[in-house]
């Protein structure tokens, strides 16, 4: 469903995203970790056609998003790190408003917008002004747009910022429950944990190289020195003497 084929991004002499091929399948969701600056959201922000790459291809369900944008999209939903919304629209007009860019309307989105509101606890607020609502209540907001239209495919950047436990809980069995009905989701967070507990597969990026993609059986697999948690893997592929450096400068 998603289909990355040498995808690059330069600005200017800095290479951000360096040739990455990555294949994500229908019914998957996918971990996309690395340190600040690897080149994550970058990449995300070129599947979601926001950025234009460089070189390379970007495909959503087979089309290419550079050759026909809009017929990419109505197959995508996309969730920030940042929650932008029109602060002068209620919840409900929002839901309505990012429904009907995908030319869908009436009843059906009607209810599945008060679905969506209860889910997160939305529901009585949701003829209030965006302006009114806390971050982390945008954040649930901006979540549930991207449910709206009910696409194949949905890109997350690190969904988790400002939310709080219960929601969190709610999220995870959502994705959870989305790809089980056979869409795909492509998510970036720096929260290890969550990447360990809820994904088929993860990516590790770093200087806009992918340094190892697999399961975690095939991550464990291809470490060196016995790694079994997510974390060892982690800090051994993106660096883990940073910390011993650090300690070594301060013993000094």
């Amino acid at each position: 469903m998603i289909r990355l084929t040498g995808l690059t991004k330069r600005y200017g002499s800095f290479t951000a995203v360096d040739r990455i091929d990555l294949e994500v399948p229908q019914g998957e969701l996918f971990g996309f970790l690395g340190p600040n600056g690897a080149g994550k959201t970058t990449t995300l922000r070129m599947i979601a056609g926001i950025l234009r790459p460089t070189a390379g291809k970007v495909e959503i369900a087979g089309i290419d998003i550079a050759k026909d944008p809009v017929a990419a999209k109505t197959k995508l939903g996309f969730i920030p790190d940042r929650p932008f919304i029109y602060e002068k629209l209620t919840g409900a007009e929002f839901l309505r408003f990012v429904a009907g860019l995908y030319d869908q309307e009436g009843p059906q989105i009607e209810h599945r917008a008060r679905e969506l509101l209860a889910l997160f606890d939305l529901e009585e607020w949701r003829d209030e002004l965006v302006e009114s609502y806390s971050h982390g209540m945008r954040q649930k907001l901006i979540i549930s747009s991207a449910f709206i239209h009910r696409p194949a495919v949905i890109v997350v950047d690190e969904p988790h910022v400002g939310l709080d436990p219960k929601a969190m809980r709610i999220l995870k069995d959502l994705f959870r429950e989305y790809v089980r009905r056979g869409h795909t989701i492509m998510m970036s967070t720096h929260t290890l944990e969550i990447a360990e507990g809820m994904c088929d597969r993860i990516g590790i990026i770093q200087g806009g190289h992918m340094r190892a993609c697999g399961t975690m059986d095939e991550l464990r697999a291809n470490a060196t020195g016995g790694d079994t948690g997510l974390e060892q893997i982690f800090l051994r592929l993106t660096g883990e003497n940073a910390a011993r450096e650090m300690v070594d400068v301060l013993d000094a």
